[in-house]
């Protein structure tokens, strides 16, 4: 993917991951507006105030961007939050009622919304945001996992269907990065400065992947290939004990 010269919305772009990336972009002189609910604290790039779980939201944000800029042509989707759940106490239904609205419905709401506009443009380049946990569940966030696998399901299907009118779908699988939202609670993260070094230099290769997979989050997406699944998902269960009673 080309990543100079382009017009960039990236929504949930106003923190971690996402603001990091839209500063790589208009670095590499591309025009970027990021995209959230909560847009004062970016001051050095166009924003658009954005709801995912509200569809007449995400329209007004289409409708404004789109009259600022017709030349959208890259769409970049991560809104997300991460929220512990006790699978054993039925209260927890409206943490993944809210995973869910966030992580995946949030993510078709947008590509729905912009899917028109790229399609006429015959060029274009949606970019999902998934997780390692899509592929190697973190027991103590069971609903953000559930909603990243499905998000990766979604974008693997979205692929084919967009591969003839000139628009290209490409996923990126974090690891556990070292942001805000992670909150310190992995000191194993890794920085975001590091992440986005490898993330830029994958998608800007000739032979740049469908997925974006970097060093480390490959042992969570080829867990099953590997034969490491059990172990690692075994490690990863620790983290209940952070659950109280358990």
């Amino acid at each position: 993917m080309d990543i100079s010269g382009r017009t960039v919305l990236i929504v949930g772009g106003t923190s971690g991951i996402g603001l990091g990336l839209a500063h790589r972009f208009a670095g590499a002189g591309s025009t970027v507006i990021v995209g959230g609910r909560t847009i004062d604290r970016v001051t050095d790039l166009e924003t658009v105030r954005i709801d995912v779980t509200d569809a007449d939201s995400v329209v007004r944000a289409r409708d404004e961007v789109l009259e600022r800029h017709p030349e959208l042509d890259v769409v970049v989707t991560m809104s997300g939050v991460m929220i512990p759940e006790d699978l054993r106490d039925p209260d927890h239904f409206t943490a993944a009622e809210t995973t869910i609205d966030v992580n995946l419905l949030g993510t078709i709401r947008v590509i729905d919304a912009f899917t028109p506009h790229l399609i006429a443009r015959a060029d274009g380049d949606i970019v999902t945001v998934t997780s390692g946990i899509a592929h190697l569940p973190f027991p103590l966030m069971p609903t953000y996992g559930a909603s990243k696998a499905g998000v990766h399901a979604y974008s693997e299907a979205l692929r084919p269907q967009l591969a003839g009118v000139g628009v290209r779908v490409t996923e990126l699988v974090p690891p556990a990065v070292a942001t805000e939202a992670q909150g310190g609670m992995n000191p194993a993260a890794l920085p975001l400065d590091d992440y986005l070094d490898e993330v830029i230099q994958l998608i800007t290769a000739p032979d740049a992947p469908d997925e974006i997979v970097v060093e480390a989050a490959r042992r969570l997406r080829w867990a099953e290939r590997d034969g490491t699944y059990d172990d690692l998902l075994a490690q990863r269960s620790q983290a209940l004990a952070m659950l109280p009673g358990h």
